[in-house]
């Protein structure tokens, strides 16, 4: 595991979770493997059902190949690979009203960078303070369970 949107499980209610691959370049993989991504206010865009991009992830330049990166912008859209019938159910999700697909987390399987999308429908401020409770009682439960 390289990283975890923390913040999307807080936002959204996921429901259907896609593996993608990441198009990056040589300096881009290392950076990622380094932990040099973040997903914070990133989203993913599809474009008329053919592609899919992450858009707003920050991946920082691999400082040893920096002098080679004079023109890398860190912010820049990132296509996923995915087949055509993930496509077109995700360009069908994304045109509900209220749907969201987000970048769950980053990950490395058998040396390649993995990453887990999920569509997400938002949730509101009262679905958010009883996520809360319940996360806190539950806590709260397994430390008497302690003693």
């Amino acid at each position: 595991m390289i990283t975890i949107n923390k913040q999307a499980h807080h936002d959204y209610s996921v429901s259907d979770i896609f593996e993608a691959g990441l198009i990056l370049s040589g300096p881009e993989v290392k950076s990622v493997k380094a932990g040099g991504i973040n997903l914070k206010g990133s989203y993913i865009d599809i474009k008329n059902d053919s592609a899919a991009y992450l858009v707003k992830a920050h991946i920082s330049a691999y400082k040893p190949a920096s002098s080679a990166q004079l023109k890398y912008n860190p912010d820049q859209d990132r296509k996923l690979l995915l087949n055509k019938k993930e496509l077109k159910h995700l360009f069908g999700k994304s045109k509900e009203s209220g749907v969201s697909i987000i970048p769950l987390k980053v990950y490395l399987k058998h040396g390649l960078v993995k990453l887990e999308i999920g569509v997400g429908k938002g949730k509101k401020k009262y679905d958010k303070r009883e996520d809360i409770k319940k996360r806190d009682f539950a806590r709260r439960k397994q430390q008497l369970k302690q003693y």
